[in-house]
């Protein structure tokens, strides 16, 4: 009598049929919230980290160090790198947690205080990023020295302090991985990063600041000259213009004061 029957494998093809039925109902469904504020129940999460250590240590292990992770000058190129990619989810010493590292989830770890890992591990990381966790791949804009750079450095953060971050970073030759560096605008040497003193809807700009602008940008696209001030309640004029960096800005643009003519225009 065969082991398998026609029966039996009648049944298991339903069975996987069915399966397969209710796994796509309850995936087209929408139940489960994928929202990053809704945390994953413990037996995805466990699934889920699993499947991540194991993708990333079978890649890692196929990978060989470089000898030199101790290098001093190696270490110092990868603090100004880590300081500038990596600290608004990863922190740094004496750093607080930032919008970012609170938003994310699963939580980035807090590189500072973590235990040091494997040399290998995190050059696999860096390289490639790992899928819907916010960790991106820094492979196509860093070569492996940059990266192994980085990696040197992340091996002996959790023994720094605020002072001798802040003392190898100021000594380190800041973001700089051999090109395609990139800010989050195009600026002009001398303009603040934080943009605070960037203008908010309805708030009029000081075109006198300088801001940069995309190749073939009329000089005097500021110029409000012969442009008449609007009418109470009238839209504000806008000036729209492209940045180096491919964005485009808008806001209202200051028009001078109507000139005295010497009547009285109150009513």
């Amino acid at each position: 009598m065969p082991i398998v029957t026609r029966h039996s494998m009648i049944t298991v093809v339903v069975l996987v049929l069915a399966s397969l039925l209710i796994i796509g109902i309850f995936v087209w469904s929408g139940i489960y919230n994928i929202g990053a504020d809704d945390k994953h129940s413990r037996p995805v999460y466990s699934l889920l980290q699993m499947i991540r250590e194991r993708s990333i240590t079978v890649r890692a292990n196929q990978l060989h160090p470089p000898p030199n992770l101790d290098d001093v000058a190696l270490i110092r190129q990868g603090a100004g790198n880590y300081n500038a990619m990596c600290t608004g989810c990863h922190l740094a010493p004496g750093m607080s947690e930032t919008e970012l590292s609170r938003g994310l989830y699963p939580a980035p770890p807090n590189l500072a205080t973590a235990e040091v890992g494997d040399a290998a591990h995190h050059f696999w990381v860096i390289k490639h990023g790992i899928k819907a966790s916010g960790m991106p791949a820094w492979g196509p804009s860093m070569d492996d020295e940059y990266i192994w750079g980085m990696v040197a450095f992340v091996q002996q953060l959790p023994t720094l302090d605020a002072v001798q971050y802040q003392a190898m970073v100021d000594s380190s030759g800041g973001h700089s991985h051999g090109g395609g560096e990139t800010e989050p605008h195009g600026h002009h040497d001398g303009m603040a990063d934080d943009h605070s003193d960037m203008p908010m809807e309805g708030v009029a700009r000081d075109a006198t600041i300088p801001h940069a602008h995309a190749p073939g940008t009329p000089a005097d696209h500021h110029d409000t000259a012969g442009v008449t001030a609007p009418t109470p309640g009238s839209p504000p004029v806008m000036d729209e213009h492209r940045h180096a960096d491919g964005t485009v800005e808008s806001h209202p643009v200051t028009l001078p004061a109507p000139a005295d003519d010497g009547h009285d225009h109150q009513h």
